[in-house]
């Protein structure tokens, strides 16, 4: 009996998107995220939440969503469209008391494809983004270079967050 060779047109290779998105799910769930797979239009997408409270963040609890989708094809509306998705699926299923009283909600909104937009990682690279008292870093993955483009700077508003947000990135979108 011989193994199975898999070639770059045989389905049971998975597509570097897919194989990124099964390394996401395994570094979410080491890092004690719940974690599960919704249809969102048709399309498979990974939803990872997890909640810290930190005494430092001025004693309030902040619940972390990362959701996250292969597409055919990452330009500048399609991050855009996929971040306000992110931001009122997150701040709509947090539950505990209303976003502001002693909580926050941030999101990573992911996008993987193998065909990207630069203006598009560029657009994910510039800016935190804040709207409706959630903080998201959308992430741009080009799954050709294996390239990741998020935005690790620490903003004004939002600021006490910033270190987890960049060492919560750094463990969940980078590495092999």
């Amino acid at each position: 009996m011989h193994g199975q060779v898999h070639g770059p047109h045989d389905p049971s290779t998975p597509s570097a998107p897919a194989a990124y998105l099964a390394t996401l799910e395994g570094r979410l769930t080491a890092d004690g995220c719940a974690t599960r797979w919704e249809d969102w239009a048709g399309v498979p997408v990974l939803v990872g939440r997890r909640s810290d409270f930190r005494l430092r963040w001025m004693a309030t609890k902040l619940y972390l969503f990362t959701v996250a989708a292969a597409v055919p094809e990452i330009t500048v509306p399609v991050v855009e469209g996929f971040t306000e998705q992110v931001t009122k699926y997150a701040k709509d299923t947090k539950g505990g008391l209303p976003v502001g009283l002693q909580n926050g909600v941030g999101a990573f909104p992911v996008l993987v494809s193998d065909r990207v937009d630069p203006a598009a990682v560029r657009w994910a690279e510039e800016r935190q983004r804040v709207r409706f008292a959630c903080m998201t870093r959308p992430v741009v993955v080009d799954s050709s270079r294996a390239y990741v483009g998020m935005y690790r700077g620490k903003p004004a508003l939002g600021r006490v967050y910033a270190t987890y947000f960049i060492e919560k990135g750094s463990r969940y979108f980078y590495g092999p």
